[in-house]
Parts: structure tokens; sequence; C-alpha cells
């Protein structure tokens, strides 16, 4: 048993102060992430140990203050104040403070403080707060502060050991900060609250808790007390009174006494000399946020980023598909004898997760340029020339980062529109985030352009296509925010006020860790939800397996075979050779009979008439349907599908060359490939913009409610429907087949 101490710690801090890769270091791979229970906000939590101490640190959301007119400010509230369902009250936090803008970020510090919480500041960025003239006297500053204040670089790892010392002596000595000295009318306007909270018959509250109450426009504190707005409103109106009387303003007095408190403070630690600006900032900004070259700029580096993401990811795309047939043929020799057994593991498990598995360098190398970008400063400039673009339809720079974040998944993207404070402009963007196109997504788009589009036009072309699937959810996005914006949820106009960060040489330890996060949550998926789905699926298209079918097929093949002149002893000793031609085709005809009579197989016969003016066969319609859990589903299903009844031989096909092969059954197109340039565009299309991932409903469900996600999921599947059905038609009259 460990002798150590164990304490739960938060950490917070402004956005851009480099407070998670404050968190990474301490913490590294001992993380875990999740939501806090009943609200959609991320909780991660990593552990540290010190030498006499044990430590569960909390991130906090990135804020400016804890005004809480957001739900990540007021989970920030809730932690800080101990009523966090499931994370107790923070023994000592840690804020992480941008030496180069000190004055702002202690108004954060001072917030916290009034909680009367111990406190370490981690004085961040001290590097660039140099490379600006500016040196903060960090010894005078605790000498003022009453709490330690580390120096630190963190991104090069510089003044981490030294935190880790201030915590472990912080958690002993518990430092905190001066208190405030209130005015009398800020302590009259607290107790007129607590009394009336008490005539309400709710338990009373801290004096910190009530002063956040009455400065915040619509306090974590009160919302938390179940009151309703209308009773809250009465009662904050009431307690205000004695703040006007002084001539105070509620909204604007926290602001005007912490800053007069701190402002002395500032003067008293910080240095600012004068130094030589390069232009190099300035001439860069003039042209990456320029109205026409800016644009153009931006477009160039996103085809960048998927041609790379294109042609990087092939050899070690091949090198897992050579080791998902090795671990197949290994399976197949251990079960050999238990046919059941055999598929199900060869063609359900490894077939399907592996499938799946095989497009994780994609989802790396997409990662790696995202992380790149935005640790470069790039991406705020990107939000700055979006919000020229966004205005007509009604939505601003702001809503430029959860559509961003909705290509890596839409799952964070949604709860990230959680910083927009109208709540209308909130639900626009969530309604229209999931069109963007996300990462599962690109495991499709990559599987149909090299088997289809590559080898015929080149990888150049190829990866223009991927470009351009990636934007086309993009391009839909935009009038359809306007159709929400001005028609249905008459949002009102949005300001937009965006922190431009410095640029900066992006560290790749950090890249490389984010790389690493991504991948493991998309093998998590993999090897759980796709995993699941996987064997669900082979066991809709394996069953039944009655034996009159496969005698059928016999029957059909000894008939064809004897009109040709051979004998039955001679058809029947090859017809039993698995290795004959002969016993090959009875196989694979026996396998494409039993999945056309399965019960997944009779669902995409039943289905596939409304799919048929997309061109899509019954086989395509079956990854259809079983995409809508998770729309990565396809990869393993088509994957199951062919090797269950695939006429190719042998296991060293790739799905690629599986479909190639695969050939309409019957009808009109009898004979002729299933897979052409106007089918691989439709699927393509509809994959782009269909709702097809119960995560996703899931999330909007909790963040915008039930009616909104099922007219998402209405409207985006109608969308992919018509999309596809526009495209194969006209792709047809282009491409002809």
């Amino acid at each position: 048993m460990s002798s150590k101490n164990s304490a739960w710690v938060a950490i917070i801090g402004n956005p851009n102060t480099g407070k998670s890769t404050v968190f990474n270091l301490l913490t590294g791979k001992r993380q875990r992430v999740g939501n806090y229970p009943g609200v959609t906000v991320e909780k991660k939590i990593g552990t540290f140990q010190t030498e006499d101490w044990e430590i569960q640190l909390v991130d906090l959301p990135g804020a400016y203050s804890l005004a809480a007119s957001s739900p990540d400010e007021r989970v920030a509230v809730d932690v800080l104040t101990g009523h966090a369902a499931g994370v107790p009250a923070p023994a000592l936090v840690i804020c992480v403070v941008d030496a180069s803008n000190l004055l702002r970020n202690l108004f954060l510090v001072k917030q916290v403080a009034d909680f009367g919480l111990p406190m370490v500041l981690a004085l961040n960025l001290c590097d660039e707060a140099a490379s600006q003239g500016i040196t903060v006297r960090h010894e005078e500053l605790t000498r003022k502060l009453g709490v330690p204040v580390v120096p630190m670089v963190a991104v090069k790892g510089s003044g981490m050991e030294e935190l880790r010392r201030a915590v472990a002596e912080g958690l002993a000595a518990r430092p905190v900060l001066p208190p405030m000295q209130w005015p009398e009318a800020v302590h009259a306007a607290t107790s007129c609250l607590a009394r009336l909270l008490q005539e309400a018959g709710h338990k009373p509250h801290s004096e910190a808790e009530l002063r956040r109450a009455v400065f915040d426009a619509d306090s974590a504190v009160l919302v938390r007390s179940g009151l309703e707005k209308d009773m809250r409103k009465g009662m904050l109106q009431e307690s205000r009174k004695h703040l006007f009387a002084a001539g105070l303003n509620p909204l604007a007095a926290e602001a005007v006494l912490i800053y007069g408190w701190l402002g002395p403070v500032v003067e008293a630690v910080e240095e600012k000399k004068a130094v030589e600006r390069t232009p190099l900032t300035e001439i860069l900004d003039r042209v990456l946020t320029h109205r026409f070259f800016g644009l153009l700029i931006f477009a160039g580096t996103m085809y960048v980023v998927f041609q790379a993401i294109y042609s990087w990811a092939r050899p070690f795309m091949d090198a897992i598909q050579r080791g998902t047939t090795w671990l197949q043929h290994g399976v197949e020799s251990l079960t050999t004898g238990l046919p059941v057994l055999q598929s199900l593991l060869s063609n359900g498990v490894v077939a399907g997760a592996g499938s799946v598995v095989g497009f994780l360098p994609q989802i790396l190398i997409l990662f790696f340029f995202i992380s790149l970008l935005e640790d470069s400063g790039y991406m705020a400039r990107a939000a700055f020339l979006m919000d020229k673009l966004f205005s007509w339809c009604g939505l601003n720079g702001k809503c430029f980062v959860p559509l961003l974040s909705s290509y890596a998944c839409a799952v964070p993207g949604i709860m990230s529109a959680r910083t927009i404070e109208d709540p209308k402009a909130r639900l626009s963007t969530i309604l229209v985030a999931p069109l963007m196109s996300c990462s599962a997504r690109l495991p499709v788009y990559v599987l149909m352009i090299g088997a289809f589009v590559a080898p015929v036009y080149g990888p150049w072309k190829a990866g223009l296509l991927l470009f351009a699937m990636h934007f086309l959810g993009l391009l839909l996005a935009l009038p359809l925010a306007f159709v929400f914006n001005r028609l249905i949820l008459k949002t009102p106009a949005q300001p937009f006020l965006l922190e431009m960060p410095p640029y900066r040489c992006p560290v790749l330890r950090n890249v490389l860790w984010r790389m690493w996060e991504r991948g493991r949550e998309f093998l998590h998926r993999a090897g759980t939800i796709i995993l699941a789905l996987s064997v669900v699926i082979w066991a809709l298209l394996y069953f039944p397996r009655p034996a009159a079918v496969a005698e059928h097929v016999r029957q059909e093949i000894e008939t064809r075979e004897e009109a040709s002149g051979r004998s039955a002893a001679e058809i029947k000793k090859e017809l039993e050779n698995g290795e004959s031609p002969l016993g090959q085709e009875f196989k694979n005809s026996s396998d494409a009979a039993y999945i056309g009579q399965s019960w997944m197989g009779r669902m995409g016969k039943g289905v596939q008439p409304l799919f048929a003016p997309a061109g899509f066969d019954w086989k395509i319609t079956v990854g259809v349907l079983a995409s809508f859990p998770a729309r990565e589903v396809i990869i393993s299903t088509l994957s199951i599908i062919y090797n269950l009844g695939s006429e190719v031989e042998g296991h060293e096909a790739s799905l690629q060359e599986r479909m190639k092969s695969e050939r309409w059954e019957q009808g009109p197109l009898a004979g002729r490939p299933v897979f052409n340039i106007p089918v691989v565009l439709a699927v393509m299309v509809f994959f782009a913009l269909c709702m097809q991932c119960g995560a996703t409903l899931s999330i909007m469900t909790r963040e915008a409610g039930a009616r909104w996600a099922v007219l998402a999921f209405v409207y985006m599947t109608g969308l992919a429907w018509l999309g596809a059905v526009l495209t194969y038609q006209l792709a047809g009259r282009l491409f002809p087949v």
C-alpha cells in the first residue's frame, strides 16, 4: 500500500496560455477523458506523483473569467466550489498565466482566489514575453501575491520540475492570495441575496459564491440552485439595488474593483523595454488575412494537407493490409474443422476491425497537420477569414472553431459550440456542424478514390478529389445556415472578437502527442464499437445457412458441367477438391448465395430499389444500412461481404481488388461491374452528407434537444440521398459506362 498522501488539484488558465501543454507534461499518458455527469462538458483527469503526494489533476476548460456565461465556465465554477459530481473540491489550484499578458491573466487568478483556494502560479511563455521586451520579476510577484510563482517555458519543458515541487510544497503549506477588500455595498448585496435564498428554502452559500451570483449575468451558483429563471431574476434585481445605490454597475463592478487592485501589483513586478518590432508578423497577417489572397492560401494549404494524407499513408496502409492477411491465415489454420468459428474470427473480427484499422495512417497524418496549423497560430487567422466568408449566412468567425473541430469529429465540434453565447447562433452551428467531413468519412473516400480514381487519373487528381470531398459539406452548410439563421431561428447579428495569438514554431513533441491521443481514440473506437458491430453484421450476413442453398448451387454447376460432356464422377471429385477451379467456384458461388438469402441480404434487397437511382446494388445498400450507427462500419461491412462471397481467390486480394471484381448479378446490368466512377462519386457524396453517427445524434440531443436532433437526422439523410442520386445521374452523362 502506498504511504503517499493523495490530493485533487485543478488546473485553470486563459485560452492560449499553454495550459494543455502543462497538463500533458505533468500527467503524460496517465489520463482519462469523459464528461461531467449530467452535462456535456469534457472532463479530463490525469495523475502525477511527487515524493510525498499522489495527485489527481483536473483540467478545467480554458476561460477568461468565471462570469459563467457558458456551460464551460459554469463547470469551472462548480469544480472550484466543490459542487461538480464526481470531482471533490480541489485542495490546490494551478493557475497557468501568460507572462506577456500578465494583467489580463491575473484577473482570472484573482477570481479563483476569491474562493479561498490555495494556489500556485505557473508563469508560462516567459520566452515570448522576453521577445516583446517584457520581464516579470517572479520573486517580487510571489511576495506581492503570497503564493508561489514558477517561471516556465512549457513547450520546452523548462520549469516543470520546479512546478511539481511548488505543487507539493503548496499542498502542505496551503498558500492563498490576500482577500479583496470589497466595498460595503457588495457585502450588503450578498447579504440580501443570502436572505432571499434562505427564505426560498435553500441552504446557505459561501460569501464568494454569493458574489459570483451578484456579479454574473446568470451565475452557475443560482442555476445550480434549481430556481426558476424569473425567480432568480427577481432575487438578483433586489440584491443589486445595493450596488446601484453606491454607483456600481453589477456586471462591471467586479472588473473595475479587481483591476484596480491588480494595477499597482503588475506595475511593481513588470518591466517593459522598447524593442524593435519586426515587420514580419504584420506582413504575414496582411497576406494571410487578405480578403482574396488569404482565402487562396487557405485553400492551397488544405489541398496540400489532403494530398499528403492520400500519398503518404499508402505504404503504411499496405503494411497493415499484409498484417491483416497474415492474421487471417493464422486464425484459419487454428480453427480448421470449425467453419462457423473460423468465419466469425477471420471474416468477421479480423477482416472487420482490420479493414478499419488500416485507415489509421490517414487519421494520424490528418491530425499531424491540424496540430501544426493550430500551434503555429494560423488557425486563428483562418477563423478571421471565415468570419468574412460566413457573415452573409448568419454565422461568424467564432462558429469556425466548432466547424473546424468537426472535421476531426462532430462530437467535440458540437460540444465546442458552447462557447457561442447566443443560444440561436449556437443551435444553428450545431445543426450544420455534422456536415463537416469528419475523420470517420476519410476511410470511405480513400477506399473509393484509391480503387477507382487514382489508377485511372493519377495521384494528383485523386488528391484533388479528396480535397473537394472535404469541402462539399462546408459548401452546403453555408446556405443551410442561412435558412436556419435568417428564416427559422431569426438569429440576431453576432459580434466577433478574436485574440490573435503570436506566430509560434510548433513543438514536435506536442504535435506527436496530439496525434497519439487522436490515434488512441480511433483505435479504441475500432476496438469496441466497430468490432462489436462487425460481429453483429457478420452474423446477419452469415445466418441463416440452410444446406439447401449450397445444394442448389451444386446442382446448377453439375448440370452445366454435364451438359459439356463431363462425367458425374469427375465433376463430383473436382467439386470436393477445394483447391480445384471448379471447387473454388462452388465455394465462392455458395458463399455469395448464402449472403443473398441472409437476414442482412434480404434487408438490403428490400431497400435497394430506393437506392437504385443512385446506382447502388444491394451489397452497397447493406453497407449503407449497417453504417447508420457509425459510418466507418461500411468498410468492415464491405470487407465482410466480399470476404464471405468474393470471387477473387485468397485473402491476398485487397478489399479494393474485390470491389473491382464485383459484378451485377441480375437485371439489365447483369455481368457488368457494380463500381464505376458515377457510383463511386455517388457513394462518397452520400457518406459526405448523411447523418451516420450515433454518438453525434446523442450529443446533439443533449446539447440542442431531441426535436432538433431528429430534424438534423432527417434533413441530412434526405440531403444525402438526393445528392447521391443527382451525382450518379449527372456523372453518368460525363463518364458513360
